[in-house]
């Protein structure tokens, strides 16, 4: 696991690369800069990284710490469970189209669990050829350690889920652990809200008493609330800027909420 940002002094890039998107983002005695990097379509993300890395200004910088943060399934094993011999094999029984993969693990003791995921073969060769020894892991990480912290204010139990790239992140907590922890492919609202409400019976949250949150690139958002408000009575969106006192991150557009909370908050 990566620490906080370092000291003003230093440099820290951090690659996200997802299913459809890619973006590096630098930290410095000059603040905060971030460059989403249009991608080609036609080639490889593999490709696309390497292509970034001759054309991207700010990647010509030298950097004694690269965070590559990576959007690929998830499993989560609880701490006591965890085998350091199985976790591996575990992963690729689980999910399928794992042999260009390297398998990785992000330990959560915050949520007294293990984060496994995987990394293809081929990103990994163009970020270590270019950055040495970077460090991996999960771009729900941050997410995860700052909504528990979050899941702690007040007394009513909550559902978070976060937005982004035609995904729906679902999460909700139980003191240091995980109540609930799943991704939904999403291709409109609908899909959204049936999942969310899913959930949320899942969990046994009371429609009443207990609040949902949601954050993130949403179609209509306004509408989307206004639809679950008819089965759910606290229904509450998370504005980042609002959320993070007006950080200089949150002032920067389109930067995704799992980033700002990896630049505000740490992991």
């Amino acid at each position: 696991m990566v620490n906080n940002i370092p000291s003003a002094s230093a440099w820290r890039l951090v690659v996200r690369v997802s299913r459809s998107s890619l973006s590096f983002t630098t930290a410095s005695i000059g603040g905060v800069s971030h460059e989403a990097y249009p991608l080609n379509s036609s080639i490889s993300m593999a490709a696309n990284l390497r292509e970034a890395l001759r054309t991207v200004p700010m990647l010509k910088e030298p950097y004694d710490r690269t965070l590559v943060m990576v959007d690929t399934p998830v499993l989560m094993i609880p701490m006591p469970l965890f085998r350091e011999d199985d976790y591996q094999e575990l992963y690729r029984y689980t999910f399928c189209d794992t042999a260009q993969q390297v398998v990785m693990h992000s330990v959560l003791p915050d949520l007294n669990s293990v984060a496994v995921f995987a990394v293809q073969k081929d990103i990994r060769t163009v970020v270590g050829d270019a950055f040495g020894r970077p460090r991996y892991m999960p771009l729900m990480a941050p997410v995860w350690r700052h909504l528990h912290q979050r899941s702690y204010t007040g007394q009513r139990g909550k559902l978070f889920v976060y937005f982004h790239e035609r995904q729906m992140e679902v999460m909700s907590f139980v003191q240091n652990r995980f109540r609930f922890c799943n991704a939904y492919t999403v291709n409109n609202p609908n899909d959204a809200i049936f999942y969310m409400l899913s959930v949320w019976k899942q969990t046994g949250l009371d429609a009443e008493r207990d609040e949902l949150h949601l954050v993130g690139d949403m179609a209509d958002a306004a509408s989307m609330v206004a639809e679950l408000e008819k089965f759910v009575k606290r229904v509450y969106l998370i504005i980042p800027s609002g959320e993070f006192n007006r950080a200089p991150i949150t002032q920067i557009p389109d930067v995704p909420y799992d980033l700002v909370t990896l630049f505000v908050k740490g992991v």
